[in-house]
């Protein structure tokens, strides 16, 4: 008997909603990680990007316990010297909450080719309008 491996071509891919304003940002990033990966399918096979698409709405409203709003820093370097740039995520909520959302879920994907292609199935919207209706997502209760 062999095992069953899934191929790129049978992948049958579904979309899926989850409201962000009940969830903190952590519990929301590994909640949503395997949804994308396919690890909630029984056809998973590591080496096939088998993953559905996540729809998150209500961006805006994500938790951070304590003091993080403050604390916790966006960076980004240019690789030039003195190219560092932080921004506190109190600041990120304000001028672009979806970036939140999306890179707390990038850095628990894997860091290969898999790994971008299943970040671009990652919709991330600020309130709760989007414009995926037509694809009749299933809402998520995590």
């Amino acid at each position: 008997m062999s095992t069953y491996m899934d191929k790129k071509e049978e992948v049958k891919r579904d979309w899926y909603l989850i409201d962000a304003e009940q969830y903190n940002l952590g519990r929301l990033a590994s909640l949503i990680t395997p949804y994308l990966t396919g690890k909630t399918k029984p056809t998973y096979t590591p080496h096939v990007d088998g993953g559905d698409y996540v729809i998150v709405i209500n961006a805006e409203k994500i938790n951070l316990t304590g003091k993080k709003w403050e604390q916790k820093m966006y960076r980004k370097h240019s690789q030039y010297p003195g190219g560092l740039k932080e921004t506190p995520y109190g600041e990120l909520k304000k001028k672009n909450p979806e970036l939140i959302i999306e890179n707390a879920v990038k850095g628990m994907l894997p860091r290969n080719k898999l790994g971008k292609d299943m970040i671009k199935r990652l919709k991330v919207y600020s309130d709760s309008d989007h414009p995926h209706q037509a694809q009749e997502p299933e809402k998520l209760e995590l």
